[in-house]
């Protein structure tokens, strides 16, 4: 059985200030994901003996961002959905392994006064359409983080 972990850490940098690492080799998960890193790429140098690490950073800086830390190395790896409005915040990465594929997603919000809804309800759609598209390539069992 793989043991999978996903944490929203709201800024890894902070995150590893308050015993992220300690947690990380404690927990000793397959896969590690995480969700609003808030990092740029050389803004932190995390030393994981035995993971791989995918990152997908935000164009803006302090912002969003996405990783996955796996002992097994995937099939493949993709960031984003493929779709260019989407995918400059870094809130997607898909690992392609033989059993499964992980995905794992931070969902952008709405914002106050639902500034962001019409934008929300379209990433739905098309990430809906990306998961939809990924079950049509290859039919293997789903994991949506």
């Amino acid at each position: 059985m793989t043991k999978l972990i996903s944490w929203n850490v709201n800024g890894l940098r902070a995150c590893v200030k308050k015993g992220f690492l300690e947690f990380f080799k404690e927990i000793d998960a397959d896969i590690f994901c995480i969700q609003e890193s808030k990092l740029q790429e050389g803004q932190i140098n995390l030393e994981l003996d035995g993971y791989y690490d995918y990152w997908n950073y935000a164009e803006k800086k302090g912002y969003s961002g996405t990783a996955i830390f796996t002992k097994r190395k995937p099939l493949s790896v993709n960031y984003g959905l493929g779709i260019e409005k989407h995918d400059n915040e870094g809130r997607v990465i898909t690992l392609e392994f033989e059993e499964y594929y992980v995905v794992t997603v931070y969902t952008p919000n709405s914002q106050t006064e639902l500034a962001r809804l019409d934008y929300r309800m379209e990433w739905e759609d098309d990430f809906r359409l990306y998961l939809k598209e990924l079950e049509k390539i290859n039919q293997l069992s789903f994991v949506e983080i």
